[in-house]
């Protein structure tokens, strides 16, 4: 019974954490806007978010990652540098910037499960990311915001905001979503996306006081269902891939055994030997 369970908690764990993600992600829309609404600058924001996840992961990249983080060799940089710039660009607004965010976004998900095929050290890859990230967000707000109050932040909604985007959506959400990566790809985890918006209708309701609409209940329900399809189709595929990597250590199991007894009845004397091309001729 214990083993079952084991087994059936390690297959739902990709499920359960990706499914946390998009609350995470849910409940950034709800503190941004409140943020936003009070004043705060959207390039601040992402400076201070970028800070704070390059304070809360670096300290366990150091110490967990210390004895086998691979060497940073300037392609792997680049990569690095680029997704920083790419998760940046989470903030585009607009409804065509908003587009353009949606394939960035897109690509930032590619790029990171490239990047960790040669740089293993998730820790250390999130943490690095996120501090490129920092330097280019700095950049960016000097070049927008001439005003030094802008930079001006207190024991508010714009710190809950900042510290809640970088801890929780940035550093753990990047680290969380590549070992998800890692085991079943970046399809898997965009596939969830669309699950943000129904989450943020009905906490934007109950905590902004935003009306909910039938169009936005018929949207939920087909968002619902496509998801659904999607993981299912992801399933059968994953079952089939299974069923036929099996078929073939099967098969190569057969062949090998069919080798080694046709090599005993050699020693022994026999030459019952004619198995092996019928085999071999199967597969």
């Amino acid at each position: 019974m214990g083993l079952f369970f084991g087994h059936f908690f390690q297959n739902a764990m990709p499920y359960i954490a990706v499914i946390f993600l998009q609350f995470g992600y849910a409940g950034l829309n709800i503190l941004s806007a409140i943020a936003l609404n009070g004043g705060i600058s959207h390039y601040v924001l992402v400076v201070y978010r970028q800070v704070f996840a390059t304070a809360i992961m670096a300290p366990f990249a150091l110490i967990l990652e210390r004895k086998f983080r691979p060497k940073i060799t300037v392609k792997i940089f680049i990569q690095m540098f680029v997704l920083a710039l790419l998760g940046l660009g989470e903030y585009i607004k607009g409804s065509i910037l908003l587009i353009i965010s949606v394939f960035v976004w897109a690509a930032f998900f590619v790029l990171q499960a490239i990047t960790l095929r040669k740089y293993t050290a998730h820790l250390s890859l999130t943490a690095l990311v996120c501090f490129l990230g920092t330097l280019q967000a700095i950049v960016a707000t000097l070049a927008m915001e001439r005003r030094l109050s802008v930079w001006t932040i207190g024991w508010d909604w714009n710190l809950l905001a900042s510290a809640y985007a970088g801890i929780v959506t940035t550093g753990v959400a990047y680290y969380v979503q590549g070992m998800v990566m890692k085991r079943r790809g970046p399809v898997f985890v965009t596939a969830f996306g669309p699950m943000v918006v129904v989450i943020v209708a009905f906490m934007g309701h109950f905590i902004l006081a935003e009306e909910i609409y039938v169009g936005g209940i018929i949207g939920t329900v087909v968002i619902v269902i496509g998801l659904y399809f999607v993981l299912w189709g992801m399933y059968k595929e994953s079952k089939e891939k299974k069923e036929e990597v099996n078929g073939e250590i099967i098969v190569e199991a057969i062949i090998d055994e069919g080798i080694e007894l046709a090599i005993d009845q050699k020693k022994e004397g026999h030459l019952a030997i004619t198995t092996i091309p019928s085999l071999h001729g199967f597969t």
